[in-house]
């Protein structure tokens, strides 16, 4: 099976980044790797391992070797370069692009971006923001709500009450992600971001009463764009005879996108109060995470107890 290949439009990338336009093709242009490249080498004739599509970042020492050089070679050194067709190059420190380079970038129809950034602090905010905008993703039907600090997602049947209880700890000063529909993206090797799609952001919908605008009704306070999933919850109705956990000694996981993520699973019958259930639950998942376990000290108590009598 093939993977999945997400891409950016760079327009996006120049807004998102703030980058000055020196030249730009009439042409869509597409980025499909969060990798960028630093063209050191590459200006100097060595091309092993190359990959094209990575984003060019030329700083103070490319540019400075560059101006060193005379037209002719200059230019030739760059052409090496911009043959390959390259996806884009920007440009750090407010710099300059050579008239060489500005010839090229018209030829190749390559993209010539600047910004006044310093080369390693951009470079990091670049590569962290085409990290989220390609990283893999699902859509899951649920909830995604912040709950002291926790990305909790809610998964269930229709009907089994996930956007009542969501509308619920809304009211007690929690935040609402995403409703019915939770686009999940695996960010990095230990963690998954939770965002809504852009046409059903801020709505939630409820039985009874119909589509419901979030952030008008409660302020903009009771929204976020996104959120880490740090735990998922499962709601179910509740069956007769079933044997739910009661303590709490092993822990359950849903895997999503290659990562275990701590779940639960709480039973829906009249009476629970489900939003108070679901703080309880994030406190707890909480000092799970600090390194205290109530079950297991529960049990450790126990177990000194009856090595006591014994």
């Amino acid at each position: 099976m093939e993977k999945e290949v997400f891409t950016v439009n760079l327009e996006k990338v120049i807004r998102e980044m703030k980058l000055d336009r020196l030249y730009y093709p009439n042409k869509e242009v597409l980025i499909d790797t969060a990798d960028l490249n630093r063209p050191g080498l590459q200006i100097t004739g060595f091309f092993d391992y190359f990959d094209p599509s990575r984003i060019q970042v030329f700083g103070m020492v490319e540019n400075t070797y560059l101006a060193g050089l005379s037209s002719e070679v200059r230019y030739n050194s760059l052409k090496r370069l911009f043959e390959k067709q390259i996806s884009a190059v920007i440009l750090t420190r407010n710099s300059n692009a050579s008239a060489e380079m500005l010839k090229l970038a018209e030829e190749f129809e390559t993209p010539m971006l600047r910004t006044s950034q310093p080369t390693s602090s951009f470079t990091s905010s670049l590569n962290a923001y085409l990290n989220v905008e390609l990283a893999p993703r699902i859509t899951r039907h649920g909830v995604l709500v912040e709950v002291y600090g926790q990305g909790v997602l809610i998964l269930g049947e229709s009907g089994v009450g996930k956007s009542e209880t969501a509308v619920e700890l809304i009211k007690r000063g929690h935040r609402l992600v995403a409703d019915d529909a939770v686009e999940i993206k695996k960010v990095s090797s230990k963690s998954l971001i939770g965002v809504s799609p852009d046409i059903i952001r801020h709505f939630i919908e409820i039985r009874g009463i119909g589509i419901v605008d979030v952030k008008n009704i409660f302020g903009m306070g009771a929204v976020k764009e996104s959120e880490k999933i740090d735990m998922i919850i499962h709601l179910e109705a509740w069956e007769k005879g079933k044997q739910y956990d009661r303590l709490g000694l092993v822990d359950e996981y849903t895997n999503i996108l290659g990562l275990d993520i701590p779940s639960l699973t709480i039973p829906v019958k009249p009476g629970r109060n489900l939003a108070v259930i679901f703080e309880v639950a994030a406190m707890n998942n909480r000092q799970k995470r600090m390194g205290y376990n109530a079950a297991e000290e529960l049990n450790r108590r126990i177990t000194d107890q009856i090595s006591h009598f014994d």
